[in-house]
């Protein structure tokens, strides 16, 4: 079941694996936890009163900072390559670059 996974997450190692999913809860977490401050600091409630608008805003505010966040942790955790090919794949999804 390992090695599906080493093969899914296209991860050289069991080692390389741990990095990677390590990073990805770290920043999912730290994203999250972010995202509050930056919504108080712009005061974004009182801009938006219709609350599925500013729950569509909220999400998009957090899908901002994971993606900062984890290029800034892969980073750190020397898998720059990797995590920047996995945002070029995201961010081509979206259609927003070829």
């Amino acid at each position: 079941m390992m090695q599906k996974m080493i093969k899914v997450f296209h991860a050289n190692s069991l080692s390389h694996l741990i990095i990677i999913f390590s990073v990805f809860a770290i920043t999912g977490s730290l994203s999250v936890a972010v995202t509050d401050p930056i919504i108080q600091f712009i005061n974004l409630e009182s801009f938006i009163t219709f609350y599925p608008f500013y729950l569509i805003v909220k999400i998009l505010i957090v899908l901002i900072c994971y993606n900062i966040l984890l290029i800034t942790f892969g980073t750190l955790a020397g898998q720059f390559k990797y995590f920047f090919n996995m945002q070029k794949k995201f961010l081509r999804r979206l259609k927003i670059i070829k």
